[in-house]
């Protein structure tokens, strides 16, 4: 029997390690953990079972849970590629820089504690990359448009891929970089639904465009349990924990109205209109005019050839319920006429038209054919702000100090979507439109300003919250001036009691002027 040499051993080890990466990083790769400080680098089971799959398919996106170690699992993946292969070109992109850069860092740091005879020669190591003398390398970028525009991939790792921006343009950039056979990392926690993680994923689950879906859960890991995950929630508050551990889409982002009450909703109110009209058949209709209701129609113009939809809503006051909606390209002026059109359907509705910019296009046909219940803002200080009446008793009308049409400003802007929140959180409106809460899903708050999510509009959103406002607003002003006129018509048939008592009439008279003024009350009750 041959006597077997350290060179033998460790050409065995060698040849063992190329074949077998889980091998490689359990006996050779050493981790720095936050507690233990540097140990070997034990997989758990199941991140044993995800870099099998890594090694089995091309394009992998990874749902995970925090502090699963999936980041260092994919960092040794990326060391044990670069070693034992050659040209080997891994591009690691994340938020910023240096989040990017600390995928990177555990690269090196791996590296740096191999045996000797397992380590490659270093021609370039800095923060930012590493390269190997057999030209594998990996580089670390921010999240910029054109990052992965550069040569050709091997491998393409995006790191919290859901909160990287313009993250769509980086990956179509990548794709020509990727055509030669190069394979993806896509990994994150969830950051709401309708942005690129969220849409790969679904696709995924579907076995669409030869994604592999890997979803680690929370649970997944052999130390933690239930009171784990409980404390979860009281250092990072619910939401934020069902973000960071529960792989729930709905429950995370930063989405204006909460994810669970859309989705509410949706299984709700949310049906197929039962009628769709126009050229375009974008006009949905839930509801046909009842002519013993009153209606609102809201709408948001746009130039009718951009990217943003002309849209509008027809609201039942009372009910606060959706009956109509619009959402198309279309001439602003063909536009406007379309609107009073609808509004005059619509018991000649109280008509409100957002009159930023390119409104006034959309304002102008309901001036012209002057239409009789056009939505007028009041003007404060140059400044138009649909509050002002309220305090400071201009003659309603007057419309000298007003301008027609809703003005959102940075004043009224929050109010209309606190309106919004306030409403869907009390459950006290009614949509039945999929387009509206399809671009709820997608609203959600950038810093302080509300929008629609990059690649997506929200168009239904701010119309729909601006007739939530007015109705709240305006047509309150509105039962003011109904109250006053009844306590105007009391203090009349007061008077006009004591005269009839005086004039013989007795009590006959003053119960026949009774029955005068509630005939001609109004049902309020919905304003109350």
């Amino acid at each position: 029997m041959t006597k077997r040499t350290i060179k033998d051993i460790i050409a065995e080890e060698y040849k063992r390690c190329i074949q077998d990466p889980v091998h490689f990083m359990r006996k050779y790769c050493q981790i720095q953990h936050p507690i233990k400080g540097r140990i070997p680098f034990n997989l758990y089971p199941f991140q044993q079972k995800t870099l099998t799959s890594l090694l089995d398919n091309r394009y992998n996106i990874i749902l995970k849970s925090r502090q699963l170690g999936i980041s260092t699992l994919t960092a040794g993946h990326s060391l044990w590629l670069m070693l034992f292969h050659k040209d080997k070109n891994v591009l690691v992109i994340a938020t910023t820089q240096d989040v990017a850069k600390n995928l990177v860092t555990k690269v090196r740091e791996m590296h740096d504690n191999l045996p000797s005879w397992l380590k490659g020669k270093a021609l370039e190591d800095n923060k930012l990359s590493l390269r190997f003398g057999n030209g594998s390398q990996i580089k670390a970028v921010s999240s910029m448009a054109h990052a992965g525009r550069s040569e050709a991939l091997s491998l393409l790792i995006i790191d919290e891929a859901a909160f990287v921006d313009r993250i769509d343009d980086i990956w179509a950039s990548s794709q020509q970089t990727l055509a030669t056979g190069g394979g993806a990392i896509i990994l994150s926690t969830p950051n709401g639904i309708g942005n690129f993680f969220h849409k790969t994923w679904i696709r995924a689950e579907e076995g669409a465009d030869g994604w592999n879906p890997i979803k680690l859960h929370w649970s997944m890991h052999p130390d933690r349990d239930k009171s784990w995950r409980d404390q979860q929630d009281e250092l990072l508050g619910t939401k934020m924990a069902a973000q960071e551990c529960d792989c729930d889409f709905i429950s995370s982002g930063r989405g204006v109205v909460d994810g669970e009450l859309l989705q509410w909703y949706e299984q709700t109110y949310v049906q197929d209109p039962v009628e769709k009209r126009g050229v375009d058949a974008n006009l949905w209709v839930w509801e046909h005019p009842d002519y013993s209701r009153n209606y609102i129609v809201v709408a948001d113009v746009a130039r009718g050839d951009g990217s943003d939809n002309s849209a509008f809503h027809v609201m039942d006051v009372e009910s606060a319920t959706q009956v109509a909606e619009y959402r198309g390209k279309i001439g602003t002026k063909e536009f406007g006429n379309m609107l009073v059109n609808v509004a005059t359907e619509y018991n000649d509705a109280l008509l409100v038209i957002e009159n930023a910019n390119i409104g006034w296009a959309a304002i102008q046909p309901a001036i012209d054919r002057s239409y009789p219940n056009l939505y007028y803002t009041y003007k404060h200080d140059g400044v138009a702000d649909p509050n002002v009446h309220i305090n400071k008793g201009y003659d309603l009308k007057d419309k000298s100090q007003m301008v027609a049409g809703f003005s959102t400003t940075s004043r009224t802007r929050p109010l209309i979507i606190s309106k919004l929140d306030i409403y869907f959180r009390d459950k006290s409106c009614i949509i039945k439109s999929k387009r509206l809460l399809d671009e709820l899903f997608v609203f959600v708050w950038n810093g302080s300003h509300p929008e629609a999510q990059r690649g997506y509009n929200d168009d239904l959103v701010l119309s729909w919250s601006i007739g939530l406002f007015v109705r709240d607003t305006a047509l309150k002003l509105r039962q003011q001036g109904i109250e006053l006129s009844k306590r105007a018509i009391d203090m009349m048939g007061n008077s006009y009691q004591r005269a009839t008592v005086t004039k013989g009439f007795g009590d006959k008279g003053s119960d026949a002027w009774k029955m005068k003024v509630k005939e001609e009350n109004h049902d309020i009750s919905w304003l109350l």
